[in-house]
């Protein structure tokens, strides 16, 4: 006999292990770790926004904040009042953060030497993105070689101790 679940239960059930995959994947990254680390966003939102914007992607039809309460902390779920406190701080945060970017270009301090860095470090995060995904596909159907993971790995550290340097408030002053 097979359990019978509310439609919600079943739609949120459905959707819950690929997002809970990736979100696992995800939040244990080491890339992810040190840019959340310096970031506006504690884990619980960054877990929380990712599977509000996940959830949407992986269903047809959306998911209710009951459903995507459901899929926080890996299947034990929280209220749905709590998944919303936490989405309503952790969208708060990024606008915040993004009025910050256009601040800083609006004012011209995108041209300054100082922010080379994080300039350069942003390209090279979305190149290593895009390397990731083409190794993950070729991973899933074996056909990925030792070469590509070494390339990976060593984009990867490169990439960690760049991050390491700029998660330092000095540099931001020239100093360093």
């Amino acid at each position: 006999m097979y359990p019978i679940k509310a439609k919600g239960e079943a739609k949120a059930m459905e959707v819950a292990s690929p997002v809970n995959n990736w979100l696992i994947r995800a939040i244990e990254d080491p890339l992810t770790k040190i840019l959340m680390e310096n970031s506006n966003l504690t884990k619980i939102q960054l877990e929380t926004i990712l599977i509000d914007f996940l959830s949407e992607d992986q269903t047809e039809n959306n998911l209710k904040y009951e459903e995507k309460a459901k899929l926080r902390k890996k299947g034990q779920g929280v209220s749905r009042g709590a998944f919303n406190r936490t989405l309503k701080q952790a969208r708060a945060n990024v606008i915040h953060s993004i009025y910050t970017i256009i601040l800083l270009g609006y004012l011209g301090i995108f041209d300054t030497p100082k922010l080379a860095g994080f300039l350069e470090l942003s390209d090279r995060l979305k190149t290593y993105a895009d390397a990731y995904r083409e190794i993950w596909v070729k991973a899933q159907t074996g056909q990925v070689n030792e070469q590509e993971i070494n390339v990976i790995n060593k984009l990867k550290n490169d990439l960690k101790s760049m991050l390491d340097a700029l998660a330092q408030p000095l540099s931001l002053s020239g100093r360093m």
